[in-house]
């Protein structure tokens, strides 16, 4: 019964050393890109609302993002995929999921892909597009480092 204790302790200590070890470990961060430019396409028909929102607020936050170090350049193709809205027993989630590839401007390879889906919640219906678009603009400036600008 002592060795089944002392086993449990040197476990329990192990666990605790690992886990201390985990808070002083830096994040490593993706890499990083000098985005030239944005264009907002969809494969389906999504409000114009939504589309025109997040180019404003992408191409407004490249406009404010200046980068002292040289980045692979790169342009960015955010496709929106799909919208739902109106979801939930209330009828305030909306969710869009999205696709973005940032392709090098030298010679027009894609060199890094990225998807998500992102859930908003609003009770106006004619807020529901900004809201989205704004939730979906902030993942893209916090996915490529970008600035937040005024759009």
């Amino acid at each position: 019964m002592n060795w089944l204790k002392s086993c449990f302790f040197r476990v329990a200590l192990i666990c605790i050393a690992l886990a201390s070890c985990s808070i002083f470990a830096k994040e490593q961060a993706g890499p990083l890109y000098d985005v030239r430019s944005a264009v907002v396409v969809s494969p389906q028909k999504i409000p114009p609302a939504i589309l025109a929102g997040v180019g404003d607020r992408v191409n407004a936050a490249i406009n404010a993002t200046v980068r002292t170090e040289v980045y692979p350049r790169v342009v960015l193709t955010i496709r929106i995929l799909y919208v739902e809205k109106g979801q939930g027993f209330d009828k305030s989630r909306n969710v869009a999921k999205v696709s973005i590839d940032a392709a090098s401007v030298e010679d027009g390879s894609v060199i890094a892909v990225s998807s998500f889906e992102v859930t908003s919640f609003s009770n106006s219906p004619t807020a529901a597009d900004e809201i989205l678009a704004e939730d979906i603009a902030a993942r893209i400036r916090s996915a490529f480092s970008l600035r937040a600008g005024r759009a």
